[in-house]
């Protein structure tokens, strides 16, 4: 029988998270994805007016699903 006391739980739950946190990341990821893809359909006009270039678009709409921002790995 394999023991399971609450040290290997706590690092069980470092390597995996809780299950509510694991759907909010899946979550967040499919948003990321959503928003990328509206950028990549914005026209120029559109990319002028929130102050982005169509080529810093282009990078952004082109970045994968898993390329996520700075902020979100800490």
């Amino acid at each position: 029988m394999p023991v399971f006391d609450l040290r290997s739980r706590r690092v069980l739950s470092a390597a995996f998270g809780r299950p509510r946190n694991r759907v909010r990341s899946l979550l967040d990821y499919l948003e990321l994805r959503r928003q990328r893809r509206t950028l990549a359909d914005l026209s120029p006009h559109q990319l002028r007016d929130i102050g982005l270039t169509e080529e810093a678009a282009r990078r952004e709409a082109g970045r994968p699903i898993w390329d996520v921002p700075d902020h979100w790995r800490h």
